[in-house]
């Protein structure tokens, strides 16, 4: 499987932009990260109004223990104490709450400001490359075999366009037809030219 084209042109044009595509994904990947904890600090209210309510409602009710033990009168002096001890465990549920949203909202930003860079990447630059390594591939075996010359020059024809197949030879489908060597080997090179590739020597 080649990666890289043989001819210097195309190859580092080739990895010109795979390091580009690279730095892409680093920065769409840094900046959701920066856009997650941009968005986490939000939370920060909730955590105080946990810590609040939570520390509120032990108070209260480690007071109203107390006064519970009061004789007589207890039991009616530790009612408004849990009350007020229940509304702020409330506080600090609502404080949870909060800090959950606000992990979902984060967390759903992140994801959806990466979607597009990735989905450029693999959907549009991924299948590309991979597309040209395949027929790389396929062409340096083609190259190799000893009837791949004729395959290549076949695929030459389909593939490049006129003005490019006219230089080869003026009439070139009926010196291809004829099985003109110097016609068939300059179609294949073409062809190899045309992904990046050098003949095999």
């Amino acid at each position: 499987m080649k990666i890289y084209a043989d001819r210097f042109s195309t190859g580092s044009r080739q990895l010109l932009t795979d390091l580009l595509v690279i730095a892409w994904v680093y920065a769409a990947i840094r900046s959701a990260l920066w856009l997650h904890d941009l968005v986490q600090k939000l939370a920060v209210p909730g955590q105080k109004m946990e810590g609040a309510g939570g520390g509120l409602a032990d108070n209260l009710a480690e007071a109203g223990g107390k006064v519970g033990r009061v004789p007589l009168v207890g039991d009616e002096l530790t009612a408004p104490f849990e009350r007020a001890a229940g509304a702020a465990r409330s506080l600090a549920e609502a404080g949870r709450d909060q800090q959950e949203l606000v992990d979902q909202l984060a967390l759903a930003l992140a994801i959806g400001w990466l979607i597009v860079p990735l989905a450029l990447v693999l959907f549009g630059w991924l299948p590309l490359r991979v597309r040209w390594m395949r027929r790389a591939a396929s062409a340096t075996a083609l190259a190799a075999a000893p009837a791949g010359k004729d395959l290549l020059a076949l695929r030459a024809l389909t593939n490049q366009p006129l003005r490019k197949l006219t230089r080869v030879n003026p009439d070139v489908v009926e010196a291809w037809r004829r099985g003109d060597q110097q016609t068939i080997n300059a179609l294949a090179t073409l062809e190899l030219h045309h992904l990046g590739l050098r003949p095999p020597r």
